[in-house]
């Protein structure tokens, strides 16, 4: 029997294990030790941001970056219906309503020209999710929300280390990084990204209030000169000195990761350019994409649908995962009330008849080679 091709495994180096290694030496594995600091500065910068906040995870990081904008009952937040649940959540636990806007049938991120239409005197935030590597177009995003003084969430989970052409419609055109847009911006750093903790996630902003107020939130709103009083309500979303230590061990290599990624996705895309019934991840022209995730759609015109397609390819010894379920189809955001006989069609045919493929940072040239040969048999 063939090895299997995995989706994802994570690349650990000899430098990563001698952070870890140094971190438990000296006794500081919990959620105090320089690698922290460090981790959350040296990710700050390479995000060209002031402030980094480390946490338990992205999920926690979404839902502090939002505690830090006091929602109240009814207030909304416009969200992706494209995503992972998370994005969702974290509205909903800080008391909030999300709104959603369908998926650009190309890129996969929200379609930011539907984005106005949603905009109500109740709304608050917009939550910009870049999706499996590509970059929200995120010019006009951002003047919609100057325009009605909106907070911007950029949520780059999955886009350690895109671009994005700003001001690509002007003159005065600059390549910027993927979480240095949002008013907050947050990652994280599970497993399966290009920068991992294990698990854990990180804020990064411009902003000396937020960022206090959300290092308050992570840590259960202990007061400094009173630690065990608490005038507000907070969470333990720390991330520990040994998960730092990884992070940062992976982090500093950033750049290397990202050629390989991009490369990666190069190379996929060169290999399975000419099977007809499948569409391709793009690169719009305004973007530097990560391909995080390398992703296949197939057309309405063909008679397989993507859970046969992952049926088949695992029969060849292939690993694959479905592409996310939009949250109007989540049965328990429906089971709250949300999102009743809304329809998002492009989320839809996202969700039905998309996968994406190994694509993990240990793949070999090799492997892809097999991935797209097993692909030509099945499609061609």
């Amino acid at each position: 029997m063939q090895d299997m091709i995995p989706v994802n495994e994570p690349v650990i180096g000899v430098r990563d294990q001698e952070y870890v290694l140094e971190c438990l030496q000296s006794g500081w594995v919990s959620s105090a030790g320089k690698f922290i600091e460090t981790f959350e500065s040296t990710w700050a910068q390479y995000c060209d941001r002031q402030h980094g906040v480390t946490t338990s995870s992205g999920t926690s990081a979404l839902q502090t970056a939002l505690a830090c904008l006091d929602l109240k009952p009814g207030d909304e937040v416009i969200i992706p219906t494209f995503t992972i649940i998370s994005c969702a959540l974290a509205v909903i636990y800080n008391g909030g309503t999300p709104i959603l806007i369908d998926a650009d049938p190309e890129t996969w991120c929200m379609n930011v020209d539907q984005i106005e239409d949603r905009i109500t005197k109740r709304t608050r935030a917009i939550m910009a999710v870049h999706i499996y590597g590509h970059p929200v177009d995120m010019d006009p995003l951002l003047q919609i929300a100057k325009k009605n003084d909106l907070a911007v969430i950029e949520d780059a989970a999955e886009a350690h280390g895109a671009e994005y052409l700003s001001g690509h419609n002007e003159k005065e055109r600059e390549w910027v990084r993927c979480g240095s847009m949002g008013t907050m911006s947050v990652f994280s750093f599970y497993a399966n990204k290009l920068v991992t903790s294990g698990e854990g996630g990180m804020i990064v902003t411009n902003d000396n209030y937020l960022a206090d107020k959300a290092r308050n939130i992570r840590n259960l709103c202990f007061e400094p000169e009173q630690r065990f009083l608490h005038n507000n309500l907070g969470h333990n979303f720390r991330m520990t000195n040994m998960q730092a230590a990884l992070g940062l061990a992976q982090a500093e290599r950033i750049e290397e990761t990202v050629n390989w990624k991009r490369k990666m996705g190069q190379m996929y895309t060169e290999h399975l350019s000419d099977i007809e019934v499948i569409q391709l991840p793009i690169e719009r022209p305004w973007s530097r994409q990560i391909y995080w995730m390398y992703g296949i759609l197939l057309k309405k015109s063909h008679d397989l649908n993507a859970h046969d397609l992952a049926d088949k390819l695992i029969d060849l010894g292939i690993q694959t995962r479905p592409f996310f379920l939009g949250m109007h189809a989540q049965p328990a955001l429906q089971n709250l009330g949300l999102f009743q006989n809304e329809n998002y069609p492009v989320a839809d045919h996202l969700s039905n008849n998309g996968l994406y493929i190994p694509s993990g940072l240990a793949l070999t040239e090799l492997q892809m080679e097999q991935v797209s040969d097993a692909l030509h048999k099945i499609l061609t």
